[in-house]
């Protein structure tokens, strides 16, 4: 029996001055809450996802509505009260949150956001209850908020990931080779750029088409 044909008429949402975003189930969820904006509990939204499953493009999707500014958690720290509460009274971004965050200022931003009619959107690798935080009015108040998961790739995004992954490098493969990879590999972001970056070089060291053949050759490869 034949093995399922992957749909290649992906959807693709514009992101002005960059890159399509694609929605899939596995991304419609965080993707509404975008849409939501600004009528977010609280004026505020956590995305969760795995590392490299688009929240920082969503959040440059969402800055293009509003002018948000984006910083790190870890620059949290070296703010003083004037600038935290400037950046309160507008848009922010707040990306890479997790545990070691310095909870008080937080707690101080998350009120400040909602005295100043502020928004607030953050993005962290896991939800709240994962960070071990101390502080229970910052447990309480990130309790309300309402969370937009990115989770694992499915089919769709999985191969759409995997054209991009290619086109980053420059490459343009075939419909059949971004299927035969689908259908083989582990569904994650991380393993997908692994395995593009290896294919690339073993087609560049043995100086060959990136095609069946070849695939076949590497899953073999790394099978052992």
């Amino acid at each position: 029996m034949q093995p399922a044909q992957i749909p290649m008429n992906f959807q693709f949402r514009a992101a002005t001055g960059r890159e399509d975003f694609l929605v899939t189930p596995a991304n419609e969820d965080a993707v509404a809450w975008i849409d939501k904006w600004p009528d977010w509990p609280m004026r505020s939204l956590l995305l969760v996802g795995p590392s490299g499953s688009g929240k920082t493009h969503l959040t440059q999707v969402w800055q293009t509505r509003n002018d948000a500014q984006i910083i790190e958690a870890g620059k949290l720290d070296h703010l003083g009260i004037e600038e935290i509460s400037r950046l309160a009274a507008g848009p922010l971004a707040i990306e890479d949150i997790g545990p070691g965050l310095k909870e008080d200022i937080l707690f101080h931003l998350f009120n400040l956001v909602q005295e100043k009619g502020g928004s607030l959107l953050l993005t962290a690798l896991s939800p709240p209850g994962a960070w071990g935080l101390t502080l229970a009015d910052l447990s309480s108040r990130l309790g309300t908020v309402p969370i937009g998961r990115i989770d694992e790739p499915d089919d769709a995004l999985f191969a759409a990931l995997v054209v991009k992954l290619f086109s980053d490098r420059q490459l343009a493969v075939t419909p059949d080779v971004v299927q035969y990879i689908v259908q083989r590999l582990e569904r994650s972001f991380a393993e997908a750029r692994r395995f593009v970056m290896r294919l690339d070089n073993s087609a560049l060291a043995k100086k060959r088409k990136i095609t069946i053949s070849l695939l076949r050759e590497v899953f073999k490869e790394e099978q052992g």
